[in-house]
């Protein structure tokens, strides 16, 4: 079974090495003058498309050897067809998102006319995260690449299977000084948020976030940071209990929970508590009936994520928290197989770790709430989410959440397909993210959407140069009145 480590230092990258392959990539771009025209762009995509299709397999072997045991089911779903489908909308849409814009030009320079152009910002740094390692670097490049720029990505060490295979699938199908991927261990991860990238996009922790923020500044290079949190499930009080449960447990059991905008803690009617625990066993006896021999169920990535959800717990059973365990089968864990039986935390506290932190697994806290005053309030009450789920047939109570809450998107009586609709941006807000990408937003956070006025042979802006005397007094009471 393959774990995850960290490369050797010895075959890091320098600073110094990372910083000429940007260079190399800054004159590239100079060279061409002009930016990449639509075809080259199509051509680009067109390529990366049959590159993820001819490797789709060995890309689900690559990330499963580095969980130690990965779904390939949910590989091909949440890495290899989002992906496909995020490259898919950028070529249909790519002429469209190319073409200038018109803008209305002030009457008072009429007849001139003005325009916005899509220029490509230059060089993008992508550091992607472990959770989902092919989709959070190719989903980004696929903004890159339809914004006409060149692009650098920085994997996880934690995931060097996948990490080796993006490499060389990268180092196949485009120029060297096109994309390129680096690996190597924290202090690569460090020095590459510190080289002058024209755009850099970073996936993990907010934690880590404030650090490439920072380390971006130093440059003023802009940053989209795509975080977490602690996303929030409420269950209106007339919505089927059994239905609810099975969905949020999908959402929440995908990847074994080690996604970011996974279900993070549900708000449950007064009540109703018992009744959605029998139905979240009724669910996953249907989903899961089995969990350590099961290649549908995921693993936690290392055994220091495995202790850090354990302590979770033992920390929520110390303070009063009720522990259900969700095993169908009864099964014994190995240690090995770094599989974990999935956890409700009934009548957790706030001062609870799994409440205070980002719980990334398969532990599921329960509270109740009275009334949906109650519930938004407690929403609101903690940093802004990522993202936020209700279930509520009643559509008033379902505008009531939306419109009083905020967060960086919402799925309403599902989980987690809002990032799967490729003509919705994807971020967070606050704590849980800065900026948008996918689909048009994507292509427009990568893009210097540049403003260009074209003056006409025959204007009147004359009347408004030196010397100045009767003419501009006539026309700035035309213009500002007496």
């Amino acid at each position: 079974m393959a774990t995850a480590v960290t490369l050797a230092h010895d075959e890091d990258p320098s600073y110094e090495e990372m910083l000429a392959t940007l260079k190399k990539m800054h004159a590239a771009a100079r060279k061409e003058r002009v930016a990449k025209p639509l075809e080259a762009r199509v051509a680009q995509l067109d390529k990366l498309e049959q590159t993820l299709l001819r490797n789709k397999d060995a890309i689900c072997r690559a990330v499963s050897a580095d969980f130690g045991h990965r779904s390939k089911h949910e590989t091909l779903l949440a890495e290899v067809f989002i992906t496909l489908s995020t490259l898919k909308y950028a070529r249909e849409h790519l002429a469209e998102w190319m073409a200038p814009e018109e803008r209305d030009v002030n009457f008072t320079f009429f007849p001139a006319r003005a325009e916005l152009v899509a220029q490509p910002l230059g060089v993008v740094g992508i550091i992607s995260p472990w959770n989902y390692p092919l989709q959070l670097a190719l989903a980004p490049l696929v903004g890159a690449l339809a914004a006409g720029n060149r692009a650098i990505i920085k994997p996880s060490e934690f995931v060097p299977e996948t990490a080796a295979l993006l490499k060389r699938l990268v180092s196949d199908t485009f120029a060297h000084d096109e994309v390129a991927v680096v690996t190597g261990g924290p202090r690569v991860g460090q020095d590459f948020s510190r080289l002058p990238f024209d755009h850099l996009i970073f996936t993990g922790s907010t934690q880590v976030g404030k650090l490439v923020m920072k380390a971006a500044a130093e440059n003023l290079t802009p940053v989209t940071l795509e975080l977490g949190g602690k996303s929030p499930v409420i269950v209106g009080p007339g919505f089927p209990i059994e239905v609810a449960a099975e969905r949020i447990l999908h959402g929440k059991l995908l990847n074994a929970g080690q996604t970011c905008i996974a279900p993070d803690y549900v708000l449950l009617p007064k009540g109703k508590a018992d009744a959605f625990v029998e139905a979240c066993r009724a669910a996953i006896a249907r989903m899961y009936p089995k969990l350590v021999g099961n290649d549908d169920y995921t693993s936690i990535i290392s055994d220091r994520h495995i202790a850090r959800l354990k302590a979770h717990l033992e920390d929520a059973e110390g303070k009063g928290g009720k522990l259900a365990e969700l095993n169908p089968a009864k099964e014994d864990f190995d240690a090995d197989t770094r599989k974990m039986a999935p956890v409700l935390v009934l009548h957790p506290k706030d001062d609870m770790t799994v409440m205070q932190e980002e719980i990334f697994g398969p532990v599921l806290p329960l509270r109740t709430y009275d009334s949906l005053d109650e519930a938004i309030d407690y929403v609101n009450d903690h940093p802004r989410p990522l993202a936020l789920y209700v279930f509520d047939h009643d559509d008033a109570n379902v505008r009531r959440i939306v419109d009083e809450t905020v967060a960086g998107g919402v799925t309403v009586n599902e989980t987690m397909i809002h990032i799967a609709q490729d003509s919705l941006p994807f971020g967070g807000v606050g704590p849980s993210g800065l900026g948008h990408y996918h689909g048009h937003e994507g292509f427009l956070a990568m893009s210097k959407m540049k403003p260009v006025v074209y003056q006409s042979r025959l204007n009147a802006t004359g009347l408004m140069r030196p010397p100045y005397g009767g003419k501009i007094d006539f026309v700035l009471k035309m213009l500002i009145g007496k």
